[in-house]
């Protein structure tokens, strides 16, 4: 399209027509999102300009905002919380200027928004529309409707060539741990556009580059924001933790297996495979290597990968001009340092936060910890100056670089624990209560943040003289028996002495606990048990404390935690088992609930209220597991239990209940389950509110059981309440929000809403990918959940049998082949296999998942009996039509018994036993089966539920067996008006029907 003349768009005509130029306006912050708007509106033949904006706060704002209208056309502003804190400036000052000089020019300015978080009020004139947590297609949809841009349908989605850019909620395909999203990342806009110029110029096979300063300067947190900022220019971005080279070795060959290269398990084999697939961009070539920390350039040579990706390395080496482009990080400018100060903490002023930085020299890393001081004690600025002029701030240290690990001689071990017995006994020290903590990573910093008193008399140094603590560190680490660890769990706060850790391999430790037993010993467990309690977050229900709660996990054995008669101990044993329910990890949570339950039932009474916590605990996990049966009568037996006790425990027959009442559903006794949730419910809002996360659960429990029982508009009724209610007071990223944006999607889908329910799970998968993980048990149900809301949606089926079997794959690789949801796994995809004609596959499926729920369930239950209706499909579609009716004649009687005539899984079941019989000739008593059938169908999910519909059509074609032709000719044209209003025309199921192909139900089996 030609460029049209200055001064042209919606601005000159006040708003009526499309634009033909737009200023996308965007704080560094949000790059990703600006680029994608450019390019959607270039797509659609409107020209865009990108402008970051960060208006200096001593520029007045309202001039900062004239400026922005010197260009032609709409300005578009793309909103979030933080774009109010640019300068930052008083939030009194924004909505002055928006009432007033906005305002007063409504038609020039424009907004998107992608928060859900509240803005200032007066952002109202702005009428931003909200691009959070919607698809590609509807985010485009809003942004162009909003600018009053009409389509262009020749464009579509597609891509110009040469400038692909990822809808910026789309992670790359492979994300190899990068550091979570500084939120309160500062400027460097300059130096993360400098350098994404050098990487893009750079010759191809060539582009490297270093990111050279001292420590503290922010060099890794510059290199993560890139990976962030920039990610939808890559396919791939791998993360390399360099400091140690055994450590970078290993993480840099576990590419291998995210590239899915043949390589075998030695590391060296692993590495070339990778540096080849890197040089030759197969399987992609938009890839991005970060190595962090590398200080070592010997290894360059050997690790540095070549190819059309881009390297980038953060070091204090400058050695490394020799193989790459160096870009020095410089300390912050002083605007930058006072914008951080003043936005971690609002109470200081201008001047203040300049003389702050001042005495920092602008360096990033003791600034974060003044703003975080400042923010989080509201100290005044004079106070805390004398404080750090005083000494009585400690330092930033400079942390310590080793190489490999020690040799497993026992004979030179003990020559060295014996020198340093005489040398250095304050290492031995060290070493002694390394020992107590379990091998591998050991949070040794914690007794940097542990109450002296609390210490052994032999180790209250630590905790005092920091002089004598590094001295010991920096012996044993010179001496291989330890390494530093200095990037402690990923968490959005920065990293405290607590976090501080080494690295103990498990044979030195083995070695070392040998050497240094003696007298002190048990001292020592009992001060590492205290340290655990200590650093217990006291919330295992948040995922950001799991990276927390995973580092001490393995040190509670070891510590003998698990016999300590300490109350605070006892919870953070009990939080840790309640971090393995949450995170998803069932087998090592029935471990340790066992051994926790070992050790205290020596020395507790079973209604102790850590006992009564135990069993609920030890119950979620059993649940989760899939171990019912073990789970109902272990919390069926603590019933009886409390049931005796004088006086009564409320809250713990609350909760005993609740448990019960989840057994039942999941053993299929799904009436029971229900009237036993209603009184939890009700007793939960009497004793505990609405609020409380035990209601949440309750509400949530009830809406699963009336799904089971087939009530699918009640449940979703519940669920849509639910939902509204997590989101306000858990918020939407906690993992109940999530799970009860999975529980509504699921109603919607069943309720044959499909489009609906496609379009929230979509948006629901990406949120807990980014929250809780792909790999998470929660997330797997997710994409799982999305994969069959895909495939009754009807428009994803090319690509849906590779996504179905790569999350059976995935299924069985985190939980086992025999877990209940890798079953459900197991029995969709054979559904899909069937449909699709791979009957050989199919039938191999279906009776693996057959024999697992039987195996699991018993043959009674009525989710192994509907996976009987799925074997008998795929035989049928083999042409064994006598077997498979007899099959389903089974399975029809076991359904109705066990849920009644009217529940929906009975009537799928009678559709495909209506098939059958007209199958096997038995036309008069299909057409019989098909109108009774036709009838509870209407009665219970309304005339024009799919499942309906389809009975319509098989009563129309058992009419036309036998000759009623002018009912089966209304029948069958009243059920495609239907689907084609409800469905579309296209959808499979109206495109069968037209073609008069004899409907069937798939069996979903689902335990809820």
């Amino acid at each position: 399209m030609a460029e049209q003349r200055s001064g042209g768009g919606a601005a000159d005509d006040g708003g009526r027509g499309a634009p033909e130029h737009v200023l996308v306006v965007f704080p560094g912050y949000h790059r990703p999102w600006a680029a994608w708007i450019n390019q959607r509106l270039e797509a659609h033949g409107v020209r865009a300009t990108l402008q970051r904006w960060d208006p200096p706060r001593e520029v007045p704002l309202e001039d900062s905002l004239s400026d922005l209208l010197l260009a032609s056309g709409q300005v578009l502003l793309v909103l979030n919380d933080w774009f109010f804190q640019l300068g930052p400036r008083p939030a009194g000052e924004w909505n002055d200027v928006l009432r007033g000089f906005v305002a007063s020019r409504a038609d020039r300015f424009a907004a998107v928004n992608l928060t859900n978080r509240p803005l200032l009020p007066a952002t109202a004139v702005l009428e931003p529309v909200s691009l959070w947590g919607v698809g590609e297609d509807e985010a485009e949809a809003r942004l162009l409707s909003r600018l009053g841009i009409e389509p262009r349908r020749s464009s579509g989605r597609r891509v110009p060539p040469g400038t692909p850019v990822r809808y910026p909620d789309t992670p790359p395909e492979i994300w190899g741990e990068i550091p979570r999203r500084n939120p309160r990342f500062t400027g460097r806009d300059d130096l993360l556009t400098e350098l994404q110029e050098r990487l893009m110029d750079a010759d191809r096979g060539n582009a490297a580059c270093t990111l050279l300063g001292m420590s503290g300067i922010g060099k890794t947190q510059i290199a993560a924001e890139y990976a962030h900022r920039f990610s939808p220019d890559y396919d791939v971005v791998w993360w390399v933790n360099s400091d140690d080279r055994n450590v970078q070795r290993d993480r840099f060959g576990e590419l291998a297996a995210e590239l899915r290269l043949p390589s075998g398990n030695e590391p060296g084999e692993r590495i070339r495979a990778v540096r080849e697939a890197l040089r030759r961009g197969d399987p992609h070539s938009r890839w991005l290597v970060i190595f962090d920390g590398w200080d070592d350039t010997d290894g360059a040579q050997v690790l540095l990968p070549h190819g059309p990706g881009h390297v980038l390395i953060t070091s204090r080496n400058r050695g490394w001009g020799d193989y790459t482009d160096v870009l020095d990080v410089p300390s912050f400018d002083r605007a930058e340092s006072t914008a951080y100060l003043m936005r971690r903490a609002s109470h200081i002023t201008a001047p203040q936060a300049d003389e702050v930085a001042a005495e920092f020299g602008d360096v990033p890393l003791p600034l974060v910890q003044a703003a975080a001081w400042l923010g989080e004690s509201g100290m005044e600025v004079p106070e805390y100056l004398r404080m750090v002029r005083d000494g009585r701030l400690s330092t930033v240290e400079e942390p310590s670089a080793v190489d490999g690990y020690p040799n497993a001689s026992l004979t030179s071990w003990s020559i060295l624990i014996n020198r340093l017995r005489r040398s250095q006994p304050q290492a031995i020290d060290v070493l002694s209560l390394c020992a107590s903590f379990a091998p591998g990573r050991i949070p040794l910093g914690l007794v940097r943040a542990y109450p002296q008193a609390e210490l052994p008399e032999d180790l209250r140094w630590m905790a005092t003289d920091l002089p004598a603590w590094t001295r010991a560190l920096d012996t044993l680490v010179n001496y291989s028996v330890l390494t530093r660890e200095t990037r402690g769990p990923a968490t959005n706060v920065e990293v405290g002495p607590h976090q501080e850790s080494v690295h103990m391999h498990r044979l030195v430790h083995d070695i070392v606990a040998r050497l240094t037993d003696g007298e002190n010993r048990e001292a020592h467990r009992k001060a590492v048990r205290s340290l655990l309690a200590e650093a217990d977050p006291g919330n295992p229900m948040d995922s950001r404390n799991w990276p927390r709660y995973a580092e001490l996990l393995p040190h509670i054995g070891p510590s003998g935690a698990l016999t300590s008669r300490n109350a605070r101990v006892q919870t953070a044993v009990l939080n840790s088992l309640r971090y393995c329910y949450r995170s998803g990890e069932f087998r090592a949570g029935a471990q340790l609930a066992e051994r926790i339950r070992d050790a205290w039932s020596t020395f507790m009474d079973p209604l102790d209220q850590p006992m009564l916590d135990l069993t609920t605990q030890q119950g979620n996990v059993l649940r989760s597991f899939g171990r019912f049966r073990e789970a109902y009568e272990l919390d069926l037996a603590q019933r009886e239990r409390l049931s005796a006790a004088t006086p009564p425990n409320e809250l713990g027959s609350l909760l005993s209940g609740s448990a019960i009442a989840s057994d039942l559903r999941f053993l299929g006794q799904y009436q029971e389950s229900e009237k036993l949730q209603r009184q939890v419910l009700a007793e939960a809002e009497r004793l505990l509110g609405d609020t409380e996360f035990s209601t949440f659960v309750a509400r949530h429990n009830l809406g699963v059981v009336l799904r089971m029982l087939g009530r699918y508009q009640e449940a979703y009724d519940l669920d849509a309440e639910s939902l509204v209610r997590c989101e306000t007071v858990l918020r939407t990223r906690h993992a109940h929000t999530l799970g009860a944006g999975n529980a509504l999607a699921h109603d919607l889908r069943l309720l044959g809403q499909y489009r609906e329910a496609l379009a929230r799970q979509e948006a629901n998968v990406r949120v807990h990918v980014q929250v809780l993980g792909p790999q998470h048990l929660q997330t797997l149900y997710a994409r799982t959940q999305l994969a069959l809301c895909r495939r009754r949606e009807g428009g994803f089926q090319q690509d849906l049998g590779a996504t179905m079997a790569s999350l059976l794959e995935q299924l069985e690789q985190v939980h086992g082949r025999g877990h209940y949801i890798t079953l459900a796994a197991i029995n969709n995809y054979a559904n899909y296999l069937r449909e699709h004609g791979d009957l050989d596959h199919a039938r191999k499926l279906v009776t693996e998942a057959e024999a697992g729920y039987r195996s699991l369930l018993g043959p009674a239950h009525p989710v192994a009996t509907g996976v009987l209706a799925n074997t008998a499909l795929v035989m049928q579609a083999a042409g064994e039509r006598a077997d498979a009716l007899s099959i389903l004649e089974g399975a029809l009687a076991g359904l109705t018994a066990s849920l009644g005539a009217d529940h929906p899984w009975v009537l799928g079941c009678a559709l495909n036993t209506t098939a059958a019989r007209n199958f096997n000739g038995r036309v008069a008593d299909a057409a019989e089966l098909s109108r009774e059938t036709l009838r509870r169908a209407r009665h219970t999910l309304g005339h024009e539920h799919p499942l309906t519909l389809s009975g319509q059509i098989a009563l129309a074609t058992d009419l036309r067996g036998l000759r009623e032709v002018e009912e089966a000719g209304k029948l069958e044209e009243a059920a495609l008006l239907s689907l084609t209003r409800t469905l579309g025309a296209q959808h499979p199921h109206t495109l069968s029907a037209r073609h008069r192909n004899r409907p069937y139900w798939d069996f979903e089996a689902n335990l809820g």
